[in-house]
């Protein structure tokens, strides 16, 4: 089949490189670079290739296709990466010596093939896919009932306007991450509190229709459960959210440690959405005591957050956090700065909305003679290879190097971009929640061992299809919905 991006090709002769003489694999491939746009060169100034002595190794697995897009088992799609004066085709053991003509034209750039699906993936509907082994998982925050009205535009003060729809639901980080995950098909549990009133009690029947262990849920006789109102604004495509907490709020005494030890029994994973940090912080300790992975939801800086972080195995963040917490120029420059300030996290995800998603993974293995970059230059790289992808959500990775921020240091890792899904206008109905469903999503690819490329498509997948329904979870897909098939065909 044809490249769908003008920056990939494929070339069936690498897919079995004894079956041909060297000269003419060597010339297939110059012919796959050419035909792909990648390079041009006069008759006089034909680029050289030779063997490396270290074959590159494939990078980890990439994204599924949607299931609109064919890929048949005879392509092999190759990794490319240009780093002037050579171009290194991961996966095979050969690179391309460039003429000074054609090397002093080209910047630095690494540009991946279309993201592939295994022929596995054509599986039938009526053929649920396996569930992850180690699918309990733990959350611990704030759970609300939302006040959803959808307005024609946000009114002006003094303003009386009338609602287009209206809707009442459960709310919260922590309840909208985790029903997304139990809809996907994990076991979580709550840590929270809630009122015996009518709106706490209308969160924990919700929650339990979808499947979430409440048991841990503390249910206090007095006070008011926690509401936001929520105000959709059809004009502008956005949300603005008035909060009003629980009371009395959580704290730590009433999480005794023998329920905080049952909640941990067997999680593969905690989440914390920021909130309740007292309780939170006792969590995360165990949690850590016991080797068990933490994910942070950072959306902005709170109380007590810092403490959370320092036990944080991975952490997702809202696009303004990273330059508030760190005070770096930019969030490239502040995504390193964060992995330097915390050891032991493995990687921080930024969500930019409709720009999609950046990032940045930690390599396990310190190497000192790898190729080091610029994250800033490296990110606008990435975001030229990434604009000609045709199909979203999509992702794209470097390869593992020194990154290097200026003024902050350098980490060794990779960084990858995530594109989110282009949802037509007239499709888009509310954002609210897009973000707890990307993070329910990346607790279930932690749970199900899905390499970071095809976790981002796949959170980026679920979080589009929250945002074509009113509320945080009335779009929440399913196991079974059809636009996940291939993200589940692909742990087979």
């Amino acid at each position: 089949m044809e490249s769908k991006t003008s920056n990939s090709f494929t070339s069936n002769s690498l897919s079995s490189p004894k079956s041909r003489s060297d000269k003419e694999a060597k010339a297939s491939l110059l012919s796959s670079l050419r035909s792909a746009k990648l390079l041009h060169w006069p008759d006089d100034e034909v680029p050289r290739i030779e063997a490396v002595p270290l074959a590159p190794r494939w990078f980890d697995p990439l994204p599924a296709l949607p299931p609109s897009v064919e890929v048949t088992p005879s392509h092999t799609l190759i990794e490319v990466y240009i780093l002037p004066p050579l171009i290194y085709l991961c996966g095979t053991s050969l690179k391309c010596v460039l003429p000074p003509s054609l090397a002093a034209s080209l910047r630095p750039l690494h540009l991946l093939s279309p993201p592939r699906i295994s022929p596995r993936a054509t599986m039938s509907s009526s053929s649920p896919p396996s569930l992850p082994e180690n699918r309990i998982i733990l959350g611990c925050g704030a759970l609300t009932v939302d006040f959803l009205a959808t307005v024609d535009n946000y009114p002006k003060p003094d303003d009386k306007i009338r609602s287009t729809s209206m809707k009442v639901q459960g709310g919260g980080n922590v309840g909208n991450a985790l029903t997304c995950a139990a809809r996907l098909g994990l076991n979580p549990r709550i840590i929270s509190k809630v009122a015996d009133d009518a709106q706490g009690r209308s969160i924990l029947d919700e929650l339990r229709a979808d499947g979430v262990d409440t048991s841990f849920i503390v249910i206090s006789r007095e006070g008011n459960s926690p509401f936001t109102y929520v105000i959709v604004d059809k004009e502008t495509r956005t949300r603005t959210c008035i909060h009003t907490p629980g009371y009395p709020p959580l704290v730590p005494d009433e999480l005794p440690d023998t329920n905080l030890n049952l909640a941990l029994i067997g999680a593969s994973v905690v989440y914390l959405d920021g909130r309740l940090h007292e309780t939170a912080s006792i969590a995360a300790r165990e949690a850590n005591l016991r080797g068990i992975p933490i994910l942070v939801d950072a959306e902005k800086k709170r109380e007590g957050l810092d403490d959370l972080l320092k036990f944080a195995t991975y952490v997702v963040c809202s696009a303004r956090f990273p330059q508030a917490w760190t005070e770096a120029p930019s969030i490239p420059t502040a995504l390193v700065s964060i992995l330097l300030r915390l050891p032991a996290l493995k990687f921080v995800i930024v969500t930019l909305g409709e720009d999609g998603c950046i990032m940045l993974e930690r390599s396990s293995i310190e190497k000192f003679d790898i190729l080091e970059n610029d994250i800033e230059e490296l990110l606008e790289s990435l975001k030229q290879s990434m604009s000609s992808y045709k199909v979203t959500p999509a992702s794209i990775s470097s390869p593992v190097m020194n990154l290097r921020a200026n003024g902050v240091g350098k980490i060794s890792g990779r960084l990858l971009v995530g594109a989110a899904e282009k949802i037509p206008p007239g499709e888009l109905v509310d954002t609210t929640g897009a973000g707890d469903a990307f993070i329910g999503a990346v607790l279930y690819a932690l749970c199900a061992g899905m390499p970071p490329e095809t976790m981002l498509s796949f959170a980026a997948q679920v979080a589009g299809a929250g945002c074509r329904a009113l509320g945080a979870r009335t779009g929440l897909p399913h196991r079974t919905d059809p636009r996940l098939t291939p993200f589940f065909a692909s742990e087979l």
